[in-house]
């Protein structure tokens, strides 16, 4: 059996490691545009100097030898073509396959703003490469813009504070974080980052960004006629789903690859993890998906059933925060809120279940918060505050099928 895994993200390492369990003599190759294996999550690391190359690497020692796994790095798919079982990539080659993961997870995307497409000084910041050239154009960069305030974004920042650079910020939104946290837990991160010299600029998008002479930009105007003068420029407004290769493929794709809770796409042998399907982009969820992609690959029928725990940990400046489940409150939620001088925490309630929690400063019990979300329980009947819920007070109960209070 020959399998051929498209990205060594954490997505597809976890597949390989699973096929190799269970398949000792199956050959297994490895394919990916990156040249070197690396956390996303640490990036910023290697921006702030912290870490080197090889620091990033999250693998096993001697990964590929002891897996037994073929790697051909520095190439791209170009094309998927499942009625003769091959790929297309960009170096001419064809490869065979019995069975295919896309796990080549996403780009960063830069929006169509006057020159930031062609600008010189303008990154996103996903891959080893991107970190590698902010670095080297931070070297003569004094000021430097990040549009957008998600995780990416101040993950820069964050980097670039201990290389000493001026830094403004650009949210088109009027907290940080939107996606991760409420503007409670926001703000606290944002004193922080301004204690620390960052300025934000809130509620306000790019509309204007022109190249000069020397194919840079130096400064973009926003939409109220502000101009903010900058030497580099980071952009975070997002990431696309890496797809462009499945055009004509038949693979089908919506806003990423579509797939079932096998991970099974809709052509036969074909199957897809991580940040390509547009499902939830964090590295808990990208490895799970992996693994199961990876059994059923090899036979052995599993589901990616985590849709309720999402996961995300923030830490700035020491400031811990944990977000599982939802977020964002809904009509009917009943919003629960315990906050003193070293926690804040808010917990989203509908129809007596858990769908969200965020904690911030104090995330001790995070497993009992992921435990009630994942598995639906009903806590209307505890008859306790919802904030001093633990393990011991609830258990599984095979005659009922479900979770009771103890």
């Amino acid at each position: 059996m020959k399998y051929v895994i498209v990205g060594v993200g954490v997505a597809g390492i976890e597949a390989a490691k699973e096929v190799r369990k269970r398949d000792a003599d199956g050959d297994i190759l490895m394919i990916s545009a990156d040249a070197q294996i690396h956390s996303r999550c640490m990036l910023h690391k290697f921006i702030a100097g912290e870490r080197d190359e090889k620091g990033l690497d999250f693998t096993e020692l001697d990964f590929f030898e002891k897996y037994r796994i073929h790697w051909k790095s520095g190439v791209r798919v170009k094309g998927v073509c499942p009625e003769e079982k091959e790929i297309i990539l960009d170096d001419g080659g064809r490869v065979g396959y019995d069975k295919l993961l896309l796990a080549n997870g996403a780009d960063s995307f830069i929006p169509p703003v006057g020159d930031l497409r062609k600008a010189s000084n303008v990154y996103g910041l996903r891959n080893l490469s991107d970190a590698q050239a902010i670095v080297k154009e931070a070297e003569d960069a004094k000021e430097v813009l990040v549009i957008g305030s998600g995780l990416v974004g101040l993950d820069a920042a964050y980097g670039l504070l201990e290389r000493g650079k001026k830094l403004t910020i650009v949210e088109m939104v009027d907290q940080i974080l939107p996606v991760q946290l409420d503007a409670h837990g926001a703000a606290a991160y944002q004193e922080l980052f301004e204690k620390a010299g960052v300025r934000f600029v809130l509620g306000r998008r790019a509309s204007e960004a022109v190249c000069e002479a020397d194919g840079k930009i130096h400064k973009v105007k926003l939409d109220n006629g502000e101009e903010l003068a900058c030497d580099l420029l980071i952009v975070a407004a997002g990431v696309r789903p890496a797809i462009g290769c499945l055009e004509g493929s038949g693979v089908a794709c919506e806003r990423g690859i579509t797939v079932d809770s096998h991970m099974r796409t809709t052509c036969q042998d074909i199957y897809a993890a991580g940040d390509i399907t547009g499902r939830s982009g964090i590295w808990p969820n990208a490895a799970d998906q992996g693994r199961i992609a990876g059994r059923n690959m090899c036979g052995v029928e599993a589901e990616y059933t985590d849709i309720y725990a999402m996961k995300n940990t923030i830490n700035f400046f020491g400031l811990v925060t944990l977000c599982v489940g939802r977020i964002r409150p809904e009509e009917g939620d009943d919003i629960r809120i315990k906050e003193d001088r070293t926690q804040y925490k808010r917990v989203i309630l509908k129809d007596g279940k858990v769908e969200g929690v965020l904690l911030q400063g104090d995330i001790a019990h995070a497993g009992t918060w992921q435990y009630l979300i994942k598995n639906q329980i009903d806590v209307s009947g505890i008859g306790k505050d919802i904030f001093d819920v633990s393990y011991a007070d609830f258990y599984f109960t095979g005659e009922k099928g479900e979770y009771v209070w103890a």
